[in-house]
């Protein structure tokens, strides 16, 4: 059997996911998802504090990666130790998780020399062939292609609904973080259009973009996503809620917003982007999907 490593929460997803989770030997500090990984072992550590503001966390990121120190740090004795023949990495955002580049060079000093699958999906499609590639790696094909087939299935009743009721598409900005302000980019416009709107600040597949509010407003949004990475759906309405108060936000007090578990349903390149499109597709078309569960998403003001 794998001895499975997840250094990132999407990759403890995928695996869970796919019934592997007693193939899994370790995991991240952040991986919280399914809370049955809370007895499992965690083999990194990070100098950020979470519960910091979003601008104090925002400062600590970029003085960190001004210095050259690692954003997080894997305890490469732990590995060694525990011997995994697989490990989940990425090779997307160092603000994310462990670089690529280091698991890469403790991998080194496992014997024997583990298979290293790095998940690097910018888009919808990119993650669910990144779910695939797990898969295969781990001995779960079947598995993996039952479970692309469910979300294709769910995401194919979303679009059947909305095409059926010749539902209109409004515009919408996805905020990932608040402060200061930045887009939601890579597979984010993709769940946007899938639920049924327009993404009014982002493109597919790129990176998040920072912005000001007057870039956001003279995007026209029709309806706003507060839905900041990592952070959960209490969080997120508390942030956003302080933020719509303000002289610079009174533009967008007759527009709908929303909070979002960005930590759930936005941020993690897992099964879960699957449960954000029928989220945001509630959101925009109420009428049509069942009502959004309050620990997803709730409405603003």
């Amino acid at each position: 059997m794998n001895r499975i490593l997840s250094l990132l929460p999407a990759g403890t997803e995928i695996v869970s996911a796919l019934g592997a989770l007693d193939q899994l030997v370790a995991v991240t500090h952040e991986c919280d998802y399914p809370p049955e990984v809370a007895r499992l072992p965690r083999v990194t550590s990070s100098p950020i504090d979470r519960d910091a503001s979003s601008i104090a966390i925002d400062e600590e990121v970029r003085r960190i990666s001004t210095s050259g120190a690692p954003m997080f740090v894997l305890e490469s004795d732990d590995v060694v130790r525990l011997a995994p023949t697989v490990i989940l990495t990425q090779a997307l955002c160092e603000v994310c998780a462990v670089s690529e580049g280091d698991v890469r060079d403790i991998a080194q000093l496992v014997s024997p020399a583990p298979r290293i699958i790095p998940l690097a999906g910018t888009t919808l499609d990119g993650v669910w062939a990144d779910i695939g590639n797990v898969g295969k790696a781990i001995g779960k094909e079947d598995q993996a292609a039952a479970l692309l087939e469910s979300i294709s299935t769910r995401l194919l009743l979303v679009h059947q609904a909305l095409k059926h009721a010749r539902a209109r598409r409004p515009r919408i900005a996805v905020i990932e973080w608040l402060d200061p302000l930045y887009s939601a980019g890579h597979w984010t416009p993709n769940i946007v259009r899938r639920a049924g709107g327009i993404d009014a600040i982002a493109e597919p597949g790129a990176h998040s973009v920072r912005m000001t509010v007057d870039q956001v407003r003279d995007a026209a949004p029709e309806l706003l996503l507060f839905a900041p990475c990592g952070f959960d759906v209490e969080r997120a309405e508390r942030e956003a809620n302080a933020l719509l108060v303000t002289d610079e936000w009174s533009w967008a007090r007759d527009i709908e917003a929303w909070a979002i578990d960005g930590n759930a349903l936005t941020s993690r390149p897992g099964p879960r982007l699957a449960d954000a499109v029928e989220v945001i597709a509630a959101i925009i078309a109420p009428t049509l999907f069942p009502a959004v569960p309050a620990h997803y998403a709730r409405k603003l003001r």
